[in-house]
């Protein structure tokens, strides 16, 4: 359901009334001041339902306060050696704004290894990354621009994805899920650049599996994408990996090797130094500094959509179609394989 009516938006905010004053202070710092958009993107999520959009926002809010997510923020990863190899392992950042003011968020696919931590800390960083962007990105952008920005986009930079992302899958269903369920409608569009022979296979069987919702999301641009994005973008707002054709990261170390101010997945970079630094200060002005110490934040792991679900075994199964009987992938694309170690 592309457009919610008011009457519909007006009959959802009439069921909110009844929570409890504990999922009423819960949801005022889910919506930053914007109840209304925050309610819409629920209702969105399922399809205009009223029902389900207020149980989906009632799980969301009680799986707020039992994993104490309104203070994620004052919880950083340290020490700063061991966030940086969290930062190069999950390839996660921001490079800019669209001519509209809507953040731009970035996703190295191929090249995340998630080897350097449990999977604790991974979803401890995107979930911080998550409440950055909603709680100080997004009312920057508000109040530069001069308009509500409340979502974002996302540009997925496929370069380097191999079968050797058969191991990661359990991790991205998990992320993919906190996402679905507590972080609705907050991505406009999703563009896919640099994207291998392998993506084109498996996207060919998961699209059909995807809602029509999600599908209108999703466009797959050719090479970087470079040309397409700069109809939406200013060039100054483009990763790294899209500046020019061939520029992708086109090897792990090409792609971690590049300057800081420039590489948005760097922890050197402007964004992810605003971020920590952010993350740094709240955990001083709630405990000492020295009571801080090397462990993950861990959050309860939501049941998978089982249509989720369905798309990871799909996907799954399409990438081993392209590995040998011994498990050895082949090589795709000139893009040399190597099989990870998973870290425990």
């Amino acid at each position: 359901m592309g457009i919610i009516s008011e009457d519909i938006i007006k009959q959802f905010q009439n069921s909110i009334e009844s929570l409890d004053d504990q999922l009423q202070n819960t949801f005022e710092n889910l919506h930053h001041g914007y109840p209304v958009e925050a309610l819409v993107r629920f209702l969105k999520a399922r399809d205009g339902n009223i029902p389900k959009a207020l149980q989906m926002l009632v799980d969301c809010l009680e799986w707020r306060i039992q994993n104490e997510i309104d203070d994620i923020l004052s919880k950083p990863i340290v020490p700063v050696d061991f966030y940086r190899g969290v930062r190069d392992s999950q390839l996660i950042g921001m490079s800019g704004y669209t001519k509209e003011g809507r953040p731009v968020f970035t996703v190295g696919v191929g090249l995340s290894t998630y080897d350097k931590a449990s999977i604790h800390y991974y979803v401890q960083s995107h979930i911080q990354i998550n409440e950055y962007r909603d709680r100080i990105i997004c009312p920057a952008a508000t109040k530069k621009f001069g308009q509500h920005i409340g979502t974002c986009i996302k540009i997925l930079d496929m370069t380097g994805l191999t079968i050797s992302q058969l191991s990661q899958l359990k991790l991205l269903t998990v992320i993919s899920s906190i996402d679905d369920l507590n972080y609705p409608e907050m991505t406009d569009i999703y563009y896919i650049v640099n994207a291998p022979f392998i993506f084109s296979a498996c996207w060919k069987v998961v699209k059909p599996l995807l809602q029509e919702r999600t599908r209108k999301k999703v466009q797959v641009l050719s090479g970087c994408g470079k040309d397409e994005l700069l109809k939406i973008m200013d060039y100054d707002s483009l990763p790294h990996f899209c500046k020019s054709e061939g520029s992708g990261s086109g090897s792990a170390k090409h792609n971690r090797t590049r300057a800081g101010d420039d590489n948005c997945f760097s922890l050197d970079h402007g964004f992810h130094q605003e971020l920590y630094n952010y993350i740094n200060k709240q955990a001083e002005a709630v405990e000492s500094r020295v009571m801080v110490s090397q462990k993950s934040f861990h959050v309860a792991f939501p049941q998978p959509d089982p249509n989720d679900e369905k798309i990871a075994q799909t996907i799954e199964s399409e990438l081993q179609k392209y590995s040998d009987p011994n498990g050895v992938a082949d090589k795709l694309d000139d893009l040399a394989i190597k099989e990870d170690e998973e870290k425990k």
